[in-house]
Parts: C-alpha cells; sequence; structure tokens
C-alpha cells in the first residue's frame, strides 16, 4: 500500500476510452476527491468521452483525438511540457495507446494494475502496482487504487450535474409522470448488438401492457440509423425515435428521466447507472458479472454462460475473466420474452418503492 505523508497536490487518472470505462473510473475520481479535498485533478481523456466527464467541475481535463495520429502525441507532450510534474499518475487503462500516454505523462508515482491483470505491457510503463485480484467487475478493479492508497471504500457515487439545457431538452421528451422506456440499441461492437424485431417486440409489450412511452436513442452513425429505422417498420406501437438527435449531456439527462433502458453492453448502459436508472442489459457476447451495469444486474438478462457452452463447448467458469464471445448468432440466444420479463419485473419493484 502507498502512503502518503500529506495528500498530494496533483493527480491524474488516465482513462481514454470507452464511454463505459470512463463511466466506472468516476467512482475512484469521486473517492480521491471526498479523501484529498484540496488536490488538484487532471484527468487525461479521449475526445469524445471529454464531452460527457466534461460535466464534473474541479477536474481538469487534458483531451486525446485517437484519430488524429501521431500528432495527438506531439500535442500532448507539450501540454505536459508545460503542464509539470503530477505527484501520482492512476494508470487505469490496459493498451500500448494508453502506455504511450502515460509515458508522456511526468509524474513520481505511476500506479497501474498488478502484473498478471497488466496486459499489453502496461506494467512496463509503472513503478507502483495495486493489489492482485481476479474475477471482479471493472468498476471494482478501478477501485482497487484507491484500497491501494490506503483510502476506505465507499459506496459507488457519481453524482453528476446536468446542465440546463439538457434538462430541458429532456423533460420536452418525458414529462413529468409519464412512464418512459428508453432503448438504446446499438453497442459500438455489431456482434453485441440484438435483433430490431425482438426490441420492437419490447416496446409493443411497453406500450400495450405498460402504458409506456417509447424513446429510441443511439449516435449519429449509418448502424444507429438503420437499427433504429428497422425497430420502428417491426413495432406495431409508434416510437420515438431520437437517434443522432442529442449530445452526451442531453442523452445522460434524458436518461436521467427514463422509467428504465434497454440495451446491450454499450456506453448507455453505464451512463443510465450514473444517474440511477434501472438497466435491463442484454449479455450473451460479454460477461455481465464483469462489464454489466453495475447497479442493474439483477435486471440483466444474461446468456454468457450459455453461449459460451454453445460456441465455446465450455462453461463460462472456465473461461478467461475477459474473454467475449462476440460471434455471429450470439445475441439471439436472448428470446424477447426474458427481455419483457425483466421489464416487468422493474416495473413492480418501482410500483412497490412509491
Amino acid at each position: 500500500m502507498l502512503a502518503f505523508d500529506k495528500p498530494p497536490e496533483n493527480v491524474c487518472l488516465l482513462r481514454l476510452s470507452a464511454i463505459g470505462d470512463t463511466c466506472h473510473a468516476v467512482p475512484l475520481l469521486r473517492t480521491l476527491q471526498g479523501a484529498w479535498p484540496r488536490t488538484r485533478f487532471t484527468w487525461v481523456i479521449g475526445k469524445l468521452e471529454a464531452k460527457l466527464m466534461g460535466l464534473i467541475p474541479d477536474v481538469e481535463l487534458i483531451t486525446v483525438d485517437k484519430g488524429a495520429g501521431l500528432s495527438a502525441f506531439t500535442q500532448l507532450r507539450a501540454r505536459m511540457k508545460s503542464h509539470g510534474a503530477f505527484d501520482l499518475l492512476l494508470h487505469l487503462q490496459l493498451s500500448l495507446r494508453a502506455s504511450a500516454v502515460a509515458a508522456l505523462t511526468p509524474a513520481t508515482i505511476k500506479l497501474g494494475f498488478d502484473q498478471p491483470r497488466a496486459r499489453e505491457l502496461q506494467w512496463l510503463f509503472t513503478n507502483a502496482r495495486i493489489a492482485p485480484r481476479t474475477r471482479e467487475h471493472v468498476l471494482d478493479s478501478f477501485l482497487g487504487f484507491g484500497d491501494a492508497l490506503g483510502l476506505p471504500r465507499q459506496e459507488p457515487r457519481w453524482d453528476i450535474p446536468l446542465p440546463p439545457d439538457a434538462l430541458a431538452y429532456a423533460q420536452a421528451l418525458i414529462p413529468d409522470g409519464q412512464s418512459t422506456l428508453v432503448i438504446s440499441a446499438c453497442s459500438s461492437h455489431r456482434a453485441r448488438n440484438w435483433l430490431p424485431e425482438r426490441y420492437a417486440t419490447v416496446a409493443d409489450h411497453a406500450v400495450d401492457k405498460h402504458g409506456m412511452r417509447v424513446i429510441l436513442c443511439g449516435g449519429p452513425n449509418a448502424l444507429e440509423r438503420e437499427m433504429a429505422q428497422a425497430i420502428a417498420r417491426h413495432a406495431r406501437v409508434a416510437v420515438t425515435d431520437q437517434v443522432g438527435r442529442d449530445t452526451l449531456p442531453q442523452l445522460l439527462a434524458l436518461l436521467s428521466r427514463a422509467t428504465a433502458l434497454v440495451t446491450p453492453d454499450s456506453g448507455p448502459a453505464h451512463m443510465a447507472t450514473m444517474v440511477a436508472t434501472p438497466v435491463i442489459g442484454l449479455y450473451a457476447a460479454t460477461n455481465p458479472e464483469r462489464s454489466g451495469p453495475y447497479l442493474s444486474r439483477r435486471w440483466c438478462v444474461d446468456a454468457y454462460d450459455e453461449a459460451a457452452r454453445k460456441f465455446l463447448g465450455k462453461p463460462a467458469t472456465q473461461l478467461p475473466w475477459t474473454r467475449k464471445i462476440e460471434l455471429p448468432g450470439v445475441m439471439e440466444l436472448i428470446g424477447a420474452g426474458a427481455v419483457t420479463t425483466k421489464l416487468d419485473e422493474v416495473l413492480a419493484m418501482k410500483s412497490q418503492a412509491q
């Protein structure tokens, strides 16, 4: 365990991407801020992800444009030279690109994962390591950095302030008292995506049985547009298509007003977690115990073990913890009935809580 005689003056977090993983990093940041209120915090982060995490006050963001190639590292080197050294760097990402960023980030202590978990040679770019652990959620692995610093664990909190324009956008779509199901149908990995006709079945069920409004959300790329159009064609009920029409802060505000979210393993699953909205996660290609919505794992439809047995010939317990089963047909293991059952359970829980 690392010990400081006094709280460090400057701490840098390094997690470039993806959106979901940056969401997982926020509880660690909140733990650090709570323990060291006078410390200045900097986060080296991807350009897209900064559009969301820029909502967090009192944190300096240094953005890295991953699409800029080598020029991004040239710009980062100049920025770091003018910034000065950090007392502590928390290297939260297992990729050679992120480790190149770590190499350009001057810090007295560079804390990374223990060697068994330090894939992509991360251990070469750090001079201190957290305690070894196995088979834990990504968010818990990040909290291990706080453990290594001797900080007491707390219940994860995000407390992301939402700007007024984003809140107004969300309220226009989800008025007070309107039960609403949001569907974010696509992951950035095509093999994790479910079938549009099954999303449509869930939308029909939400409207017919529960009187809900259904809103489709997602990014502006062609795949997500095509998915939204296919869902709308298959659905008997009217759905509101907001795909590609919002910003990340607006999406976060929308999710904060939603009754529930249905999505595969995707960034919005973890955005919804930040605002305490129940997530019905669709998991067959990836393991929800490792990367599922942290507060909603009981609501996930978990076909990961079934996928492991069908496609790999062994139970999930025999697979490496980080193993993905991103193979054609894997998401077809999830039936629409399993998802509507979870939706019924979420709504029953909310009704009992009122």
